[in-house]
């Protein structure tokens, strides 16, 4: 069975940070596309990062400015996203997914229909 678990949500100050997790069970990310999705209340889901199969290439959504880092080890099967200094507009379900490789590992996308394995997400509240 294939599973994504996230981790590391939390209530967090303005300015803090905070490193998210997501690890896999039944499939190796490796071999897959993998992206960090956000919801927050009464918005639509987003994608603000994503990463190749082979690591190689990554992606970053304008809305983040720099502030968030996906990486990712193998070894643990396991993607993380590193967030800095967090603002309250940040508050969300933060989810990750896999997606097929489509690109022989040379990049990864944001079309979040092409994502067939999803966690269930873990919260982030932003607040002082």
């Amino acid at each position: 069975q294939l599973q994504l678990v996230e981790s590391g949500g939390g209530l967090v100050q303005p300015g803090g940070s905070l490193r998210l997790s997501c690890a896999a069970s039944g499939f190796t990310l490796d071999s897959y596309v993998i992206a960090w999705f956000r919801q927050a209340p009464g918005k639509e889901r987003e994608a603000i990062s994503c990463i190749s199969s082979s690591g190689g290439s990554t992606r970053y959504a304008d809305s983040m400015e720099g502030r968030n880092t996906i990486s990712r080890d193998s070894t643990k099967n396991t993607i993380y996203l590193q967030i800095n200094s967090l603002k309250p507009e940040d508050t969300a379900v933060y989810y990750c997914a896999a997606g097929p490789d489509r690109y022989g590992g040379s990049r990864c996308y944001f079309r979040r229909e092409a994502y067939g394995v999803w966690g269930q997400g873990t919260h982030v509240t932003v607040s002082s």
